[in-house]
């Protein structure tokens, strides 16, 4: 409440400086908002000086004390307090202010020698300009302002790095995130920045190099475990599979273990890199796994890569964790690596299935069919797209809420018919055709179709729909094949019939067509069948549309027709029996 005056100032001023640090270093998290005392600080130089500046911005309010104020012996204390203005704003991500800042806070010289040559980065050139004063021994700093000053550099480097990894500016980002490598910080911060360099590598095609970064990450800090886990990624993504998994395990270890405290072998200071940079894309990208995450992967790679074994025993694991309440530890905003729960099942009735578990597989399909029938209404008419629209307009929310229901409806109708396909698959390696019959005939077939409308109108149809359709192209697929085993030939072919006009040119339902007209005695057809078959492109008969999930992978496996090099044989010697017969 004293009035201020010029003596007393710089005193006042440090005394600022210093509890301002303390405000900051007293608190792990990262720095908001704005530093309140120090626009104090500079309204009583400004009341000291004979001026005022109540109305301005911080902005304004720096840029009228540093132009007015002239008096020597406040440069310094100025000086440190404008390093301290610019920690704040960087938290807040205004660059831009924090170059205006710095370049009234160079003098003339300083200009010249911090001048930003072409590709340089303005603000860190300002920054590296910047003349730090010389501390005074009767007032003590409790961080020094050249500390301070190496720190703004490697969080601006920092920031701005993210800043552009997430613009896609990845040359730039990777630059400036090799900088602030080089920079003032911590080990874990510089592992956070390898990790960050690790994965903007990645995103430029550079798989190696970015492994060498994330290595280094866990050589400075081992408790980083987002950098194990992009790792794992890359590692993937070349097709490492034994050390992706390697990589998982570690991961899912160290994520179980309660690691121990370990104190930090770096300096410590009030004001740190991490109090300053904090940003969606960093958060993002150093987001820890959980460990059921981590088992969900361990147990989808195995059963992709045919490591059925592995993958059995990862899924069982991970189904035993849904009983730990697993859903209350995952995040739910679209940032876990986990599908819906329904998914995961059948993702373990498959693995189970093809470890020869068929009663196992069953069981828990049926688990599956349990809670998702109740779910599903009884009509179902989907438009061509579920799409939200671009411009909302009154009763915008209620129909995307419709929309919302609509897509879960279709999810839950795809889940259950999966769940009877891999049923009907089941019972048919049971060697139980019957039972077989009966799953492939329920609601894959009948109930599908009924509950929804538009399984092949439309052309842009939602992935659910796709889902379906393939469903229902399996089961007929199934079903014919079990008539085809009870010796049931014109039941067969009409579900090869169906299964071509779900799937025009599908090379499983055209093959096993012309096998059942074989059977039937009408060869001529069977011939000209094969025929059209063996003319159309690999490409045609792959087909088109999304990727299939992973449980119905193993469906469309056993949906493969067995004998192609059998049937083109005997198909051949008919038709040239038949040229040598006309041509006689």
């Amino acid at each position: 409440g004293l009035p201020a005056a010029l003596p007393t100032l710089p005193l006042e001023l440090t005394v600022l400086y210093n509890s301002l640090l303390f405000t900051a270093g007293a608190s792990d998290s990262a720095i908001e908002g704005e530093a309140d005392g120090i626009r104090k600080g500079l309204l009583r130089v400004l009341e000291a000086c004979g001026a005022c500046g109540q109305d301005l911005s911080m902005e304004e309010l720096w840029e009228k004390v540093l132009q007015e104020v002239t008096v020597e012996e406040l440069q310094a204390p100025l000086h440190r307090l404008g390093a301290l203005q610019a920690a704040w704003w960087l938290a807040a991500g205004r660059l831009g202010s924090i170059a205006g800042l710095f370049q009234l806070l160079s003098t003339a010289e300083d200009t010249g020698r911090g001048h930003c040559s072409k590709g340089q980065n303005e603000l860190l050139s300002l920054l590296k300009a910047w003349q730090v004063p010389a501390e005074e021994a009767s007032l003590r700093l409790v961080q020094s302002a050249e500390d301070l000053k190496e720190i703004l550099c490697t969080a601006a480097a920092f920031l701005q790095g993210l800043q552009e990894l997430e613009a896609g500016n990845f040359p730039t980002a990777l630059s400036l995130l090799q900088e602030a490598a080089g920079g003032f910080c911590s080990k874990k911060v510089l592992a956070q920045i390898y990790t960050c360099l690790g994965c903007c590598a990645q995103r430029m095609g550079k798989p190696q190099t970015a492994l060498q970064h994330l290595k280094r990450a866990l050589q400075v800090d081992f408790q980083c475990l987002p950098a194990l886990s992009h790792a794992a990624a890359v590692y993937h993504e070349l097709g490492e599979t034994d050390t992706e998994l390697q990589a998982l395990a570690l991961l899912y270890e160290a994520l179980e273990k309660t690691p121990p405290a370990v104190a930090s072998s770096s300096p410590y200071f009030l004001m740190r890199t991490e109090l300053l940079v904090h940003t969606p894309t960093l958060t993002s990208l150093l987001r820890h796994c959980h460990p059921s995450e981590v088992k969900y992967l361990l147990a989808q790679r195995c059963l992709q890569d045919g490591r059925v074994t592995d993958a059995v025993e990862h899924y069982l694991d991970f189904l035993a964790l849904l009983q730990e309440g697993l859903q209350q530890q995952v995040p739910l905003d679209g940032s876990s690596a986990l599908p819906r729960i329904p998914e995961v099942f059948l993702e373990a009735a498959s693995a189970l299935e093809q470890a020869g578990r068929h009663r196992d597989a069953i069981t828990v399909c049926e688990e599956v069919i349990r809670r998702t029938t109740d779910l599903i209404p009884r009509m179902l008419q989907v438009e061509e797209r579920l799409e939200q629209p671009e411009c909302p307009s009154p009763g915008a929310g209620l129909a995307g809420e419709l929309l919302s229901q609509k897509k879960e409806s279709l999810c839950c109708l795809a889940w259950r018919t999966a769940g009877y396909l891999l049923q009907g698959w089941a019972w048919a390696k049971l060697g139980k055709s019957k039972e077989a019959i009966t799953q492939f005939s329920r609601e894959c077939l009948e109930d599908a179709v009924s509950r929804c409308t538009c399984l092949s109108e439309a052309e842009n149809l939602p992935p659910e729909v796709e889902v379906l359709q393939k469903i229902r192209l399996l089961s007929l697929i199934g079903r014919g094949t079990q008539f085809l085993e009870l010796g049931k030939h014109k039941e067969a072919l009409l579900d090869f019939q169906h299964g071509l006009q779900v799937s025009p040119g599908d090379p499983a339902a055209a093959s096993y067509l012309v096998q059942a007209l074989w059977k039937l005695d009408r060869k001529q057809e069977a011939a000209a069948q094969w025929q059209k078959l063996s003319q159309s492109s690999p490409g045609e008969q792959k087909g088109k549309g999304r990727p299939l999930p992973l449980y119905l992978v193993l469906c469309l496996e056993q949906a493969v027709f067995p004998h192609s090099e059998t049937l083109a044989s005997t198909v051949q010697d008919y038709l040239g029996t038949a040229a040598q017969d006309t041509s006689s």
